[in-house]
């Protein structure tokens, strides 16, 4: 079994289990679950891909739902989706890429708030994909990530990831306050 040392000092050398190794592939889990998911959300408003309405069925839904030029915010929702989703998924710009996903789910929630809690009207999937999005935000990716390249974002810290949260949550409220 492998070993990650915790101590700070040789008198306090302890082998405890490689737990770090499981946060870290549990992150990179989530990671894709969620990066993938939401990536797949944009291409359904980009391209058609997977049953979606593409832009013109997008920007329908959109002007539907009260938000100013429909075609747009579809352009903008499913750039976010598409390309936060990927950025998440391989751990690049986190805080930023899980930060765009919460942002634009915040939107997701406004719009079907008020139809109960479960699916498929309610909001039980956008509100966990919301929170997973924004734990990426605040734990950051992971060892098994592209960030872990960029000196600036090896060691992820807190303040980056409360940092793009309250940028996500302001970019939010904007859109909403738009929104008819």
């Amino acid at each position: 079994m492998t070993t990650i040392s915790t101590a700070t000092t040789p008198a306090e050398a302890v082998s405890t289990p490689a737990t770090a190794i499981s946060y870290d592939l549990g992150l990179l889990l989530l990671r894709l679950a969620v990066g993938l998911t939401m990536a797949a959300h944009g291409a359904q408003k980009l391209f058609g891909w997977f049953n979606g309405g593409g832009i013109d069925g997008t920007a329908a839904f959109f002007s539907m739902s009260g938000y100013p030029a429909g075609r747009t915010m579809a352009v903008i929702a499913g750039l976010t989706e598409t390309f936060g989703g990927l950025a998440l998924a391989i751990g690049l710009l986190t805080p930023l890429a899980g930060a765009a996903l919460v942002g634009t789910l915040l939107n997701a929630l406004a719009v079907k708030w008020g139809n109960g809690f479960f699916a498929p009207k309610g909001v039980e999937y956008e509100l966990l994909l919301t929170a997973a999005a924004a734990a990426l935000t605040l734990t950051g990716p992971g060892r098994y990530a592209v960030d872990r390249l960029l000196p600036a974002l090896r060691n992820h810290r807190l303040g980056y990831g409360l940092a793009a949260l309250v940028l996500a949550v302001a970019a939010a409220a904007i859109v909403l306050l738009i929104r008819n």
